[in-house]
Formats: structure tokens, sequence, C-alpha cells
């Protein structure tokens, strides 16, 4: 069951890179930008179907076999998409992509590894979940300011951060929401609002054409803002190696850089 569930994880992350391909292909392409928009284009759909399928599997994947096991798998997401979105593009990666890619993935591994699974239930009072909700607006807020006066691959990376800071408040929600033994009303209200913004973000930040790096960072900060979340809001441990921790962390960020550096621009 363990190997099954490493191998439906992997098939998770193929799909979730192929959607996040799609979906930065379409945005870059061109012409008038929104959501709105994309909401038109039947690639940028497809892609949204295929990220949802990779999300399905992965949840599937987690009923087969332990954490230590899928999250891993979830990772290589970076490894595929970075192949699929240079043949979108008419190119192939170049080995020094590839080795910032393996970088990225290698870091978030070592984090993702090195979390204690909490046991305790989940729970999230209001004020809590407001005050959460309050510091990620404004973390994303001096993202999406600060990306306005740098050039396109910090920028890039910015508007990716303060999407992976959304993703990570809703998947906190989520998880409160599903583990938690009580749930408010407000929980399933309040979940759209991050979810619905860091949907935005990540398309911006896909739209100036630096996929890798919009993805890596998105990788990066999406799973520590959910640690932090985590340890600040719900009790749960921190890995108990914290410089080991923060090594791993550090290699995944350098890695992102790293990739800013050597990918293109594709539009």
């Amino acid at each position: 069951m363990t190997v099954l569930a490493a191998a439906v994880a992997l098939v998770g992350s193929l799909f979730f890179a192929l959607g996040a391909a799609l979906q930065q292909f379409e945005a870059a392409s061109g012409g008038e930008f929104s959501l709105r928009v994309l909401l038109r284009r039947p690639r940028w759909l497809l892609g949204g179907a295929a990220i949802t399928v990779g999300g399905a599997l992965h949840i599937f994947a987690l009923s087969l076999g332990p954490l230590t096991v899928v999250q891993p798998m979830g990772v290589a997401s970076l490894l595929f998409a970075l192949p699929i979105a240079a043949a979108l593009h008419g190119r192939r990666p170049g080995r020094s992509e590839l080795a910032a890619a393996a970088a990225v993935s290698a870091g978030l591994i070592g984090l993702v590894l090195m979390v204690p699974k909490s046991t305790a239930p989940p729970h999230l009072t209001g004020a809590d979940g407001t005050a959460m909700l309050a510091g990620a607006a404004l973390t994303a807020l001096v993202c999406w300011a600060v990306a306005g006066r740098v050039n396109p691959a910090p920028r890039t990376a910015l508007l990716a951060v303060a999407a992976g800071v959304m993703y990570g408040v809703t998947a906190t929600l989520i998880r409160v929401l599903v583990e938690g033994t009580s749930w408010d009303l407000w929980l399933l209200a309040a979940i759209p609002l991050p979810a619905l913004a860091a949907l935005m973000l990540l398309q911006r930040a896909y739209a100036i054409g630096h996929f890798a790096v919009a993805f890596a960072a998105l990788q990066v900060s999406d799973p520590l803002t959910a640690v932090t979340f985590g340890a600040l809001l719900l009790g749960e441990p921190l890995p108990a190696n914290g410089l080991a921790a923060t090594a791993a962390a550090l290699l995944a960020a350098a890695g992102t850089v790293a990739l800013a550096r050597t990918t293109p621009l594709s539009r």
C-alpha cells in the first residue's frame, strides 16, 4: 500500500504540474489580462481541471500511505512542471534550470519530512482566524506593493509568495474545517476569500513569464505559511531540529533565486 500511495501521489504531482503549466501558458499569452478573460479560455480551464485531479489524487494517496511518503512525491511537481512549461513555449529546459529545480525540491522534501504531525484535533477561534486573515492580507499587500517597483523576476517571485501565503491560509482553514472536532459557520464563509485572492495573485505572477520562479516561490511559501500559522494558532509542533529545517528552507529559497537567474522569460 505504501508503494501504491507513492505512485498515486506521483501521478497527482504530474497532473498538478500539467495544470499549472497550462494555466501559465494562457496567462502569459498576451492580450487583455483578467480572471474573467482566463475563465473563457478552454486551455486555462483544462489546467484548472488537471490541478483538481492532482489534488484529489494527493488526498487519495494520503488515505493509502503515510504522510512521510506522500508529501515528498507532491513536491516533485516542480520537476515535472519545468519541462512541460518549456515544451509549451517551444524550448528545452537547461541543465542549470533543472539543477535549481532539484535544489528547490530537495529543500522542500527535507522541510516537509521534518515537520512533525500533530495528534490533537485543530481548533481555531474567530479572533485567531480574523488575525490570521488580516496578517496574511497585510503580507500579500506588502508583496504586491513592492512587486510594482522591481524587475520581472523578483516581481514574479513576490506575487507568487503573496499567492502562497493566501493558499497557506486557505489550507489552514480547510484543515480546521475537515479535521477539527467542531467548527463554526464563519470558517466555511471565510475560505473563498483567501482562495480567490491567491488564484488572482498567482495568475498575475504567471502572466509575467517566469513560470519556474512563480511555481517554485509558490511551493516554498505555501507550506511555510501553513506550518507557521499551525504553530502560532493551532498549537502544532515545529521541527525538533530548527537548524536543519532552516537549512532546508534556505536551500529551497536559493534554488528559487537560481531559477530566477537561469529561466528565460516565456512571453
